[in-house]
């Protein structure tokens, strides 16, 4: 029997780090090759963690909540050989095992060189596949975009020293995010000293030094730090306010006590980002109209025989939807910034906005166009069903190119919603509750509902977002006319 330290695998897809939800063993079981150890939540899905060792667990490294980055220890154990233990081992010395669940290794060959910086640093370095997506909330909720993709890495080359530092030496330095997140808290790595393998620079020391700065050097000094903070004052009363402003626990702005901080990890980061990416890249604009649906809704209840439950009224719209793009394809599309053009694409993968505890996702329901509203039914409830539980595919999180918004749930009549990027629109439905109507000159009580479009002025105008809301609201008014057309 020997100690083997198992690290957090390779995640794929430009993925470096992971919450660890739960451990799912504890020190002393005893676990059999590929038993699942741990359960962790990516950017992109919660999954669990199968163990290539079988043996006693020695050690568990990490906290529940707490993130790991890719390559640093996930278990310790006293391990009984196995031809499957080092079959496994051999596989990701070869690159192209150790890779979570549901996520695939770089398509690039490993050389000696970067499989060299990987032991070093404890990050591997990957290549993003594809366009990430992100959230919005549809079978529940309020829209959020889709994540923005990540972009690709490769090995640096160790920075040169310092400019201002003639005789520094260059930082020991083997990852690139390192680098970035060195730049992006604003720590100088010429100053810092590597806690890794003979002195190299890791992620842990970055975050460390832009905590707690690395004191200055009188020799160096040249003017004082730039601080946020007034010059102390006299005054009696202005200081207690500063100190309670200070005080632990409490928020600096406000100087009230902070009740919890939550932080932005895993699929709440690719939110936010997604999210602020879709108001600072997006031109939008919104258009709405109210919709008597009560054909529908006595369409949809007239389905519903013996124990055959009847489609939703989601499906329906998204049936609806889809020929709707067919007939608009400006919305169907995405906005190519690099190359300067519009791509309208063929087909339709259904975003389906989703409400989960993660925060808000779109899984898409793949070429919806080519389905029945039954088959709409079922695979909007399967996407939906899989975000909440964090089981849905890296295709299905990423891949839609339209989005479908039931905020109505919420018990809300209408909102402007934000575009799920890189997408160019967006449409929702409000709850749909009886009101007086006009039928025949005389004043009837109906199901009316709203629908709001939220487009990208970029790919399309006014008539082609205005002819397509108007078609999907005609279809939601005349359901039967517009299934036996459509």
């Amino acid at each position: 029997m020997s100690r083997q330290v198992f690290t957090l695998p390779d995640l794929g897809e430009g993925l470096t780090e992971a919450e660890l939800v739960r451990w799912l063993v504890r020190v002393g079981d005893t676990i059999a090759v590929d038993a699942p150890v741990a359960e962790v939540e990516t950017a992109k899905a919660i999954v669990e963690v199968p163990s290539p060792y079988a043996g006693v667990i020695a050690e568990l490294h990490g906290a529940e909540g707490g993130t790991l980055d890719v390559g640093s220890p996930l278990i310790t154990v006293d391990h009984l050989d196995s031809p499957a233990a080092a079959g496994y081992v051999a596989e990701e010395r070869a690159g192209s095992g150790n890779v979570l669940i549901g996520y695939g290794t770089s398509e690039q060959p490993v050389t000696g060189r970067r499989r060299g910086r990987r032991v070093a640093s404890g990050v591997t370095p990957t290549v993003a596949a594809g366009a990430a997506t992100a959230p919005n909330p549809l079978a529940t909720a309020p829209i959020a975009p889709v994540a923005a993709p990540t972009p690709p890495t490769r090995p640096v080359a160790d920075a040169p020293a310092a400019p201002d530092r003639p005789g520094a030496e260059r930082p020991r330095v083997a990852s690139p995010l390192v680098r970035q997140l060195a730049r992006r808290e604003g720590v100088d790595l010429a100053a810092l000293i590597g806690s890794g393998p003979t002195g190299l620079i890791t992620r842990g020391d970055v975050q460390r030094a832009a905590v707690n700065p690395p004191a200055t050097d009188p020799a160096t000094a040249t003017e004082p730090a730039d601080t946020d903070t007034e010059p102390a004052d006299t005054d009696t009363t202005t200081a207690t306010a500063t100190d309670r402003a200070e005080a632990p626990g409490t928020d600096r702005r406000t100087g009230l006590a902070v009740g919890e901080r939550i932080p932005l990890r895993g699929v709440r980061k690719v939110i936010a980002q997604a999210l602020s990416r879709s108001r600072a890249e997006i031109p939008e604009a919104t258009t709405w109209v109210d919709v008597d649906a009560t054909e529908l809704i006595a369409l949809r209840a007239s389905l519903a025989v013996g124990e055959q439950r009847a489609p939703s009224l989601l499906a329906f719209l998204a049936r609806f939807v889809v020929a709707g793009l067919r007939a608009y394809p400006e919305l169907n599309a995405r906005i190519d910034t690099e190359r300067e053009e519009i791509v309208r694409l063929d087909g339709v993968n259904l975003g389906i906005a989703t409400q989960t505890d993660r925060g808000l996702l779109v899984p898409a329901v793949l070429d919806a166009d080519r389905l029945s509203v039954r088959a709409l039914d079922t695979g909007i409830r399967r996407v939906t069903d899989a975000a909440r539980a964090g089981t849905a595919s890296s295709a299905e999180l990423t891949r839609g190119s339209f989005t479908l918004n039931n905020y109505g749930v919420f018990g809300v009549d209408g909102s402007a919603a934000i575009i799920n990027y890189p997408e160019v629109a967006i449409l929702g439905l409000g709850r749909i509750i009886a009101r007086p109507w006009v039928v025949g000159g005389e004043v009837v009580p109906r199901q009316i509902g709203q629908l709001s479009l939220v487009f990208d002025h970029r790919a399309c105008d006014g008539g082609a977002s205005g002819g397509f809301l108007r078609h999907v609201a005609d279809a939601v008014e005349h359901p039967l006319a517009a299934l036996v057309e459509g």
